[in-house]
């Protein structure tokens, strides 16, 4: 397939995900596995939002895309403690808080930093919740979160925005819309309790394969890799 052929059909898959997105969810364009000339094609189509669950992958890509200011990043992947400082300098929002140990780095780093003035604002942050028993997810089980809230409420250099959430693989349908479901009820409940403030109003939930129910069970924000930039046409 030809360049500029690869690229207008990648620029038509690209128009009709996002028609069928309502505007009021915020579409993440997942980048891990391609590269800056391809970022910038999805910039030029009014992207903004680009995830990475990668630090060592992703600051290359934003060190070569720092003239692009508006560009909005999300770090989505596993956070180890000892990447945290960095994660908290290089990426503006953070879904995958899994721990209150993390959160609490966290919130250290995120203090120190915007006192240093390396950050205009705090991160925001999703805590990443567990629904359903998988060994190769993290995030906390509800209970445990509940637990937790008091503690993370505390925490003051923090912007606590919602929930995220990524289900094992093998649900059926119903399976999966139950759970997102139930990861919007919890966002609830937990703004009913009293917790956090306004803004707690996110839930980050669906990718390629279950962004529609996602959507239909109320999610905010959306992490999209495959099915924009592999599913049709491959990268060359």
């Amino acid at each position: 397939m030809k360049q500029d052929s690869w690229r207008e059909n990648l620029r038509v898959r690209w128009q009709k995900i996002r028609e069928e997105i309502p505007a009021t969810v915020r579409l993440i364009a997942v980048t891990k596995t391609v590269g800056v000339e391809t970022i910038k094609l999805a910039y030029q189509e009014g992207i903004k939002d680009f995830g990475e669950n990668r630090l060592q992958d992703a600051t290359p890509k934003q060190e070569q895309l720092k003239d692009y200011n508006d560009i909005c990043w999300h770090f989505i992947g596993h956070l180890q403690t000892n990447k945290a400082k960095r994660v908290v300098e290089c990426f503006s929002w953070i879904h995958s808080v899994d721990s209150l140990k993390l959160a609490q780095k966290l919130d250290e780093y995120s203090r120190q930093a915007k006192e240093a003035g390396r950050i205009a604002d705090y991160s925001q942050v999703c805590l990443q919740v567990k629904l359903l028993p998988d060994e190769n997810k993290y995030g906390w089980h509800p209970q445990q979160l509940w637990q937790d809230l008091d503690s993370l409420q505390s925490l003051s250099h923090l912007h606590f925005r919602g929930l995220m959430t990524i289900l094992p693989l093998g649900l059926s349908q119903e399976e999966m819309f139950s759970a997102f479901t139930r990861l919007r009820e919890l966002k609830e409940e937990i703004r009913q309790a009293g917790y956090f403030d306004d803004k707690f109003d996110q839930l980050s939930m669906g990718m390629s394969d279950d962004y529609k129910l996602a959507i239909k069970a109320g999610a905010t924000m959306i992490r999209l890799g495959r099915i924009l930039f592999h599913e049709a046409y491959p990268l060359p």
